[in-house]
C-alpha cells in the first residue's frame, strides 16, 4: 500500500503536531506518523515558556492551552537558609508567564486542532522502519500492514533514536550526567502557586503547579543510586521531601506506590545536521538538553515553528526546493546549541555538593535577584523570545567580585535583545 503526501513527519510528539497543525493551516498536505495508539504514562515535558506561548497564540490555540493549565510568572529558590526569586514578568510584554500543563493533554489539544483540517492526515499505531528508493516505510504491526509513503520532504520527529537522523548520517555530541531524578505528580497545598526550587545540604527538589490541584515535582538523586533509594519504601520518599518542603505534608504522602514514582536518566546532545538533502529533524532528534531550565518540549516546538514557517512559503511560492532547508538548520541550530549550554551550566551547578559549589551557587542565585540586568538575561534566554549573552563583567558580578547594578534597564534597551520576525524567519527578508 502506498500513501502519498507533501510533508511526512515521523513522530506525533508536541514537536511534530505543533508542524503538522502549522502544515495544514497553511494548506500543505501533511501525513503525521505516530508509533503510539493511546496515551503514554511516561514523564515528558509539560513547562511551557513563554516563546512557546507566542507559538501557540499564532496557531490558535493559547486560549485552550491556558483553559487546561496552570500560569504562573515567579519561581521561588530556596538555598539552605536563603531565599531568592526570579519572576518572568521582568520581561515586561504580552508573554510575561510560563504554563505548566499535562504533557498527553497538551498533545490531544494540538491533535484535535489538526483533524479538523482535510489536508491532515494521522497515522497512529505505526512505526517508521526506514527509507528505500527515496520513500518512507511505515509499519502498522497491529494491522500487519506494511506501507510505503512518498513525500516531497520527510520530517524526523520521533525522539532520541530517530531513524531520519541515521539516514542522515547525521552525527551526534553527547553530554552524560553524575545525576539522575525521580520525577512524580500529586496533589499540592493550594499556597503552591509557583515554581520553587529546594536546595539543601545534598537535596534538590522542584515543584511546578499543575491545574485541579497538582504538582509536578523532580527529585534529585546521586547516579546509580535508585535501587537504594527504592528499597528503603515509600516513607523514605515522603521523609526526603518533607524535609524540603514541610508543607506537603498531607499531599505527597498520599503516594502509595513506589510504581507512580520515574526514573529520569538527564543526557544532553546535539546533532552536527539538522537537514540533509529532504530530510530534516527536530526535537529530540536534533538535540536533547538537561531538564534542568525546563527547555527540552520547547525547543522542539520553536524548531516546529520555523521549520513550518519554511515549509509553508516554499508551497505558497512555489518556490519548494531541498536547498532552501538550509535556513531551517542555519536559525535553529545556533539557537538550540545556546540553550543546550545553558541549560548544561545550570545543571553543573546543583551536579556538586561541595561548600565552595554551594556558596558559588548562592552568591551566584543572590546577584542574580539584585542585579535586574542580570536577572533580564536570565529570564530572556531561558524563555526563547530572545538571547542576549552574558559578559565577563556579568561573570564578575555573579561571582561578588563587583557590586550588583542597581540601575534598571529602559525598555527601549530589552527590545533590542528580542527575536524579531526578520530573525525567526530570515529568508522572508
Amino acid at each position: 500500500m502506498s500513501l502519498n503526501t507533501e510533508v511526512a513527519i515521523v513522530g506525533g510528539g508536541i514537536g511534530g503536531l505543533t508542524l503538522g497543525l502549522k502544515l495544514a493551516r497553511s494548506k500543505v498536505d501533511v501525513l503525521v506518523i505516530e508509533k503510539l495508539e493511546a496515551q503514554s504514562s511516561i514523564y515528558k515535558g509539560e513547562l511551557l515558556q513563554p516563546k512557546s506561548l507566542q507559538i501557540f497564540e499564532r496557531l490558535d490555540v493559547l486560549n485552550e492551552i491556558r483553559g487546561n493549565g496552570f500560569s504562573f510568572s515567579r519561581i521561588g529558590f530556596e538555598e539552605g537558609e536563603n531565599e531568592f526569586s526570579m519572576d518572568y514578568r521582568i520581561l515586561k510584554g504580552e508573554y510575561d508567564y510560563a504554563v505548566m500543563i499535562e504533557h498527553e493533554k497538551l498533545k490531544g489539544i494540538l491533535l484535535k486542532q489538526a483533524l479538523q483540517y482535510p489536508n491532515f492526515q494521522y497515522l497512529p499505531g505505526a512505526i517508521g522502519k526506514g527509507y528505500c528508493d527515496g520513500r518512507l516505510i511505515v509499519e502498522r504491526k497491529e494491522l500487519k500492514e506494511r506501507l510505503s509513503v512518498k513525500a516531497d520532504f520527510y520530517v524526523g520527529a520521533e525522539g532520541r533514536n530517530s531513524i531520519t537522523r541515521k539516514e542522515m548520517n547525521s552525527k551526534i555530541k553527547k553530554i552524560d550526567y553524575n545525576h539522575h531524578f525521580l520525577t512524580v505528580t500529586f496533589p499540592r497545598p493550594q499556597s503552591l502557586d509557583e515554581g520553587k526550587i529546594i536546595s539543601k545540604d545534598k537535596r534538590f527538589l522542584g515543584l511546578f503547579p499543575l491545574p485541579e490541584s497538582k504538582v509536578r515535582s523532580v527529585y534529585l538523586i546521586p547516579e546509580g543510586t535508585y535501587k537504594e533509594y527504592h528499597s528503603k519504601g515509600i516513607d523514605y520518599f515522603h521523609q526526603n521531601y518533607l524535609e524540603l518542603f514541610p508543607e506537603l505534608d498531607g499531599f505527597v504522602t498520599r503516594l502509595k506506590d513506589w510504581k507512580d514514582i520515574q526514573l529520569m536518566i538527564p543526557t544532553a546532545f546535539y546533532a552536527d545536521k539538522y537537514v540533509n538533502g529532504r530530510l530534516a529533524i527536530l526535537g529530540d532528534a536534533a538535540h536533547t538538553v538537561h531538564p534542568m531550565a525546563g527547555e527540552g518540549m520547547n525547543m522542539a516546538i520553536q524548531d516546529a515553528d520555523v521549520l513550518g514557517e519554511l515549509f509553508a512559503g516554499m508551497y505558497a511560492t512555489g518556490r519548494i526546493s531541498s536547498s532552501r532547508l538550509k535556513w531551517y538548520e542555519k536559525v535553529r541550530k545556533y539557537r538550540a546549541e545556546k540553550m543546550i549550554s545553558l541549560s548544561h551550566l545550570s545543571a553543573l551547578a546543583y551536579s556538586y555538593s561541595n561548600r565552595f559549589i554551594k556558596g558559588i551557587r548562592r552568591k551566584g542565585l543572590k546577584q542574580i535577584e539584585r542585579d535586574k540586568t542580570l536577572q533580564f538575561k536570565q529570564m530572556l534566554n531561558v524563555s526563547g523570545l530572545g538571547y542576549w549573552s552574558e559578559s565577563v563583567f556579568d561573570r564578575f558580578v555573579q561571582a561578588g567580585m563587583l557590586p550588583a547594578r542597581k540601575r534598571g534597564l529602559s525598555t527601549y534597551a530589552k527590545r533590542n535583545y528580542f527575536y524579531t520576525e526578520k530573525d525567526d524567519y530570515p529568508w522572508k527578508c
